[in-house]
């Protein structure tokens, strides 16, 4: 399996994490990080999809501030990640999706094929940011805090997205997912996960939830495959 960074713009700054398949090529799959960087465990998840069959790119979505952060989930750090994220401009980021988008479709280990993103936690809101602006074939988005806040967004997505939802989220109510649900319409595959929290599907976080993690990764894997491959 090769795994590298690589640049994403033409000065060197925006760069990221992109591993092959081990055939060496396959469809596209931009993966969005939380607000902890494409730290170990993105990485990690980068990986696992790669072996999954598709060629993945983790886009550095921090690179304007504190370029390839990598973070953990308590205490500083955690605070750290929230006010990096709290400083990104809409602006900004939308053009670094594009970006980032152009970048993994022009690699001839994706080129002609379908491309899609998934996320997690603000990755999850950015994919399905990415479902607008990028030109998706399908995108899945995981606890993504702000979506429901963004559903303006929802008319101009014209591929399918499914997105995965803890039952007990202290920062997206169920009534938040019931908004999500009726916004995508036929268009949206909703799935939440009885006695999950937010953060469910990462193994370094304490709220780490491994049944609700592997049903997650077994509907995201089929989705993935019916609209990508």
């Amino acid at each position: 399996m090769i795994n590298q960074w690589i640049e994403l713009d033409s000065e060197g700054r925006y760069s990221g994490y992109l591993v092959l398949p081990p055939a060496g090529n396959g469809p596209g799959l931009l993966l969005f990080q939380e607000i902890f960087g494409v730290n170990p465990h993105i990485r990690a998840v980068a990986r696992q999809l790669a072996m999954d069959g598709f060629v993945v790119l983790a886009p550095d979505i921090f690179w304007r501030q504190t370029p390839r952060v990598e973070l953990g989930y308590e205490g500083e750090e955690l605070q750290m990640g929230i006010q990096m994220a709290g400083k990104l401009q809409p602006a900004e980021l939308l053009a670094d999706i594009q970006a980032a988008a152009a970048a993994l479709r022009a690699r001839p280990e994706a080129a002609g094929r379908k491309l899609g993103a998934i996320g997690y936690c603000m990755g999850g809101r950015l994919a399905f940011n990415a479902a607008a602006v990028a030109g998706l074939d399908a995108a899945v988005c995981y606890y993504g805090g702000g979506i429901h806040n963004q559903l303006e967004i929802a008319e101009r997505i014209p591929c399918p997205v499914q997105f995965h939802y803890a039952e007990h989220d202290d920062n997206i109510p169920l009534a938040a997912v019931e908004k999500v649900r009726a916004a995508m319409g036929s268009r949206g595959e909703v799935h939440v996960y009885p006695g999950a929290r937010h953060g469910f599907n990462c193994w370094a976080r304490a709220s780490y939830h491994a049944p609700s993690a592997a049903l997650a990764h077994g509907r995201a894997l089929q989705f993935l495959a019916q609209q990508l491959f």
